[in-house]
């Protein structure tokens, strides 16, 4: 894997929801082009986004420029820990098939993947006391306990399915999308680098805030000053007033800026920990290094 030679022409940042229901006020989209102009929200095609919408708005968009989409959730479950994603259960090996799996599963509207947690492979996934201890299910892929190593934080696991920082809805309703739309635009580090075209990566919006100069622990950004100052580290113009300063909105924002000036750093796209079995089961968070 190589770098990418500044070879996009366009940044896109998404803040993913996983929530049930086909309209999310928790999805956020910002892009950028190369340069300083600061991320621009997109307009969703109706009041707020749905997760179908953003799968066929991105399969567009991917079509008529080379760009690098950012999505904050995690693109498979553990697998290296335990050399398999739901140990017990007859399920793919591989990061594709699994996606095709869960998307397989799921009936559920708009993307969603709620009944795959709740019933599919309900005891693998922790909702509370009466699952007995929630440390058994804190399983890990090698990115997220090597950014924890680093002093990173402690990032959730896709098997904690309660509480508002849970991961889990968002993840794999996430899988259901990338089976759809891998066909069009490829995955990485899933699949190669390759010198042209378009590309999705996985993004962890708390890497992007910390690059911009917020302190652990309050990376999230409410205050159109504060936005100014964080788009400033990272080499951006000032950002279009805007009628709400939510966190999916400025974390968007944020992370379509730091998209835009670590896409160039080599270092990205070759981490020394990502093996070739890491990345076709677990895949990696881009800017962990």
């Amino acid at each position: 894997m190589s770098r990418a030679d500044n070879r996009f022409a366009r940044f896109v940042a998404v803040d993913w929801s996983g929530a049930k229901g086909s309209k999310h006020k928790g999805i956020a989209i910002a892009t950028c082009t190369p340069g300083e102009d600061a991320p621009m929200l997109v307009t969703p095609p109706m009041p707020t986004w749905s997760r179908q919408a953003v799968s066929d708005w991105l399969v567009a968009q991917a079509a008529c420029e080379p760009t690098l989409f950012g999505f904050d959730f995690s693109f498979a479950p553990p697998f290296v820990e335990r050399q398999g994603y739901l140990p017990g259960d007859a399920v793919p090996q591989t990061a594709q098939e699994f996606w095709a799996y869960t998307d397989q599963c799921c009936a559920d509207e708009d993307l969603g993947a709620a009944s795959f947690l709740e019933s599919t492979h309900r005891r693998h996934f922790y909702f509370g006391k009466a699952d007995g201890i929630k440390a058994d299910y804190m399983h890990l892929r090698r990115c997220e306990a090597h950014y924890n190593a680093g002093g990173g934080g402690k990032p959730s696991t896709v098997y904690d399915a309660i509480g508002a920082a849970q991961v889990a809805k968002a993840s794999f309703s996430g899988m259901r999308l990338l089976h759809q739309v891998r066909p069009h635009v490829p995955v990485w580090p899933f699949d190669p680098l390759s010198g042209a075209g378009s590309l999705i990566v996985e993004i962890y919006t708390s890497i992007a805030a910390r690059a911009a100069g917020r302190p652990k622990g309050r990376t999230k950004v409410r205050d159109p000053a504060l936005l100014d100052m964080a788009l400033a580290a990272l080499g951006s113009a000032p950002h279009q007033p805007m009628s709400r300063y939510d966190d999916h909105s400025t974390d968007a924002i944020i992370t379509a800026a730091w998209m835009r000036t670590a896409s160039d750093d080599a270092r990205h796209w070759s981490p020394p920990p990502l093996t070739r079995e890491i990345a076709a089961t677990e895949g990696w968070t881009f800017g962990v290094l």
